[in-house]
């Protein structure tokens, strides 16, 4: 029998983490974060990342774990995440994946195969030479050249999966976009539901520019300062998160500080309109508006498909909701469900 998940995604600033926590509660599961950026440690305003205090309880996978000077891609992500969710089926909870990487849910969902490690060779050396060097638009245009449906589906901000696609070319002679296809075709080996909430565009850009301003108040200039003076450079894969990089140009006196946080303002809506594209580019998903909506309803719609599609049992659901309180009985179901 397939072991169950269920993904909770959508747009940046949604409202997918406080949903994350209820329908943990509910289901008996863990979360796994499916975060480019609360994975690194000492980042934690600008990746919205969750408070201890706020988890009531719910354990936290994938926050927290590297520091930032190590790189997170994404078959590191598929390796630790795997990892996790079968911790957690061992413990007879369920996995959460909670976060807004498309790609990384698409690599766990449908195991995708990379077709061969993302190495260090000389190659890789220097095309991140060039990205260092600020030639990451010349590295797109190399894509475009060799690959232009890579190219056309990768922004060219993003110059990880963009050397990432240069080098597989490299190495393979065959276009990553050609891979990616087939592995799409691939069936999940997991019994799933893929919820992504939505919201009215306008009503998320509001709601994103509120963000970005709570994160000003809150210290994210002075958490990047903090990051600066422990040694971390602009060009490092975890400082090129939505908040971080602008900031840097700020304290480097590319930009002013109000021009900085306009710029952040943007490029997360640009984010979010593209989150939704790739969301709707994907099978298997089911959609769920937030708008005019309390959550208890939306939860309410959840949970019941989960049940309809047997993901769950039938009579599974926890009524309460704080996870400290749950006894042994509680989440036997989980594992003889699991066992079956």
């Amino acid at each position: 029998m397939k072991k169950p998940m269920i993904i909770l995604t959508g747009p940046t600033a949604v409202g997918k983490t406080e949903l994350s926590l209820r329908l943990a509660a509910r289901v008996g599961g863990e979360i796994v974060s499916a975060d480019s950026m609360q994975v690194y440690r000492h980042m934690d305003i600008g990746s919205a990342k969750i408070k201890p205090e706020q988890m009531q309880g719910i354990p936290h996978h994938l926050v927290d774990v590297l520091e930032p000077e190590e790189e997170f891609n994404v078959v590191r992500f598929q390796q630790m995440a795997k990892e996790a969710c079968a911790g957690i089926w061992e413990r007879g909870r369920i996995p959460i994946i909670a976060g807004g990487t498309g790609f990384y849910i698409q690599a766990l969902l449908y195991d995708i195969d990379f077709g061969g490690g993302e190495g260090a060779g000389p190659y890789r050396a220097r095309l991140e030479a060039m990205a260092s060097e600020g030639q990451g638009p010349l590295l797109h245009r190399m894509l475009a050249q060799v690959d232009p449906e890579a190219a056309a589906a990768i922004h060219e901000n993003n110059v990880k999966r963009v050397i990432r696609a240069l080098e597989y070319y490299e190495e393979t002679g065959m276009k990553i976009s050609a891979h990616n296809e087939e592995q799409r075709k691939r069936e999940s080996p997991y019994s799933f539901l893929y919820a992504v909430l939505t919201r009215d565009r306008a009503v998320l850009y509001e709601r994103i520019d509120r963000r970005v301003d709570q994160m000003m108040e809150e210290g994210l200039l002075a958490e990047v300062k903090s990051l600066r003076d422990m040694g971390l450079k602009r060009q490092m894969v975890s400082m090129q998160g939505l908040g971080y990089k602008e900031l840097f140009d700020y304290l480097d006196g590319g930009m002013s500080l109000e021009e900085a946080v306009r710029v952040i303002k943007r490029d997360t809506r640009h984010f979010a309109k593209r989150q939704m594209t790739w969301f709707r580019r994907e099978k298997d998903v089911t959609f769920y508006p937030m708008d005019g909506r309390g959550e208890d309803e939306v939860l309410g719609d959840i949970l019941a498909d989960t049940q309809r599609r047997g993901i769950l049992p039938p009579h599974s659901l926890h009524t309460d909701h704080n996870e400290k309180e749950r006894t042994e009985n509680d989440t036997g179901w989980n594992r003889s469900f699991l066992d079956r």
